[in-house]
């Protein structure tokens, strides 16, 4: 007779990612809240690893994601496509605008952070 054993994994679609940069204080009050709340989240440091290919999608669709004071060279921020947008991130990460919370490919601009937990609150 076979014996069956189960385990039970954490689903990926279910990961979150804090998009954080340490020396931000709204980055750093995200990070309190969600660890205060009992959240388990990856804290993601964009400015050193870049942007997570996979979370360009989401990412791109946050209105206000861009802080325009950070953008290098003279770029038209008024009517950037979403794959403008992308593209942008993905070559000055120091434009994303934080903290960012993405889970199950949707993203949540934290300005201010509780704006996160209310966002995971009615999920």
């Amino acid at each position: 007779m076979e014996t069956w054993t189960w385990t039970l994994l954490p689903l990926a679609c279910d990961r979150m990612r804090l998009y954080h940069n340490p020396r931000c204080s709204k980055s750093r009050q995200a990070v309190t809240l969600l660890t205060e709340a009992g959240y388990e989240f990856e804290v993601y440091l964009y400015l050193r690893d870049g942007i997570a290919p996979e979370d360009q999608e989401a990412l791109a669709s946050i209105e206000g994601i861009i802080r325009p004071n950070d953008v290098i060279g003279d770029l038209d921020l008024s009517n950037l496509s979403s794959i403008d947008i992308q593209q942008l991130l993905m070559e000055q990460p120091k434009s994303l605008q934080r903290p960012v919370l993405i889970r199950n490919g949707q993203g949540v601009l934290g300005r201010p952070p509780e704006l996160i937990l209310q966002h995971l609150a009615n999920q």
